[in-house]
C-alpha cells in the first residue's frame, strides 16, 4: 500500500478546505509544444535533454511563469549532473519535480486534475482506436 502525508481524509465532506491557497488546477490532457532548451544551459547529457523535453511539453507548464520557467533550467542541470554519474542529487531532483505535480500522488496534494472534457475525448479516441482494429481484426478472419 503507498504511503500518504499525513493523516487520511476525513469523509465529513464539511471539513474540507475548500478555500485552498493554491486553489484547483485543471489540466488538460494534451501537452503543449514547450519551450526549446537554451544552449546556454551547456546540457550534455540525452537524459537530461529528454527531462527537458518531457517537462517544457507537460500540461502543468500551461499555468508557470518565468519564475518557474528558472527553476526548470536550474533542476535540469541538475539532472544532467545525475546522468554524469553524480546519484546523490537523486533527493533533490525528486523534491523539485514534485513541487510541479510529477506522479498521482503529488498532482493529488497539489490539487491538480485533468479536465473531465479532455479525459471523455481521450477515452473516446480509444473507443474509436479499438473499434478500428476490431473491424480490421474482423476482414482479416473472413477473408
Amino acid at each position: 500500500m503507498p504511503s500518504r502525508r499525513g493523516p487520511a481524509p476525513s469523509p465529513n465532506a464539511r471539513r474540507r478546505n475548500t478555500d485552498h491557497a493554491l486553489g484547483e488546477h485543471g489540466l488538460s490532457l494534451s501537452s503543449g509544444e514547450g519551450r526549446a532548451l537554451p544552449k546556454s544551459l551547456g546540457v550534455e547529457t540525452g537524459g537530461a535533454k529528454r527531462f527537458w523535453k518531457t517537462w517544457a511539453a507537460a500540461p502543468q507548464t500551461e499555468h508557470w511563469l518565468e519564475t518557474d520557467w528558472a527553476e526548470l533550467e536550474l533542476t535540469t542541470r541538475l539532472v544532467d549532473a545525475f546522468y554524469q554519474g553524480n546519484v546523490r542529487l537523486a533527493g533533490e531532483i525528486r523534491q523539485r519535480v514534485g513541487r510541479w505535480g510529477a506522479t498521482t500522488e503529488d498532482r493529488a496534494r497539489l490539487r491538480m486534475n485533468f479536465d473531465q472534457q479532455a479525459e471523455q475525448e481521450a477515452a473516446q479516441a480509444a473507443q474509436e482506436a479499438a473499434t478500428d482494429l476490431d473491424e480490421e481484426l474482423f476482414k482479416m478472419l473472413s477473408e
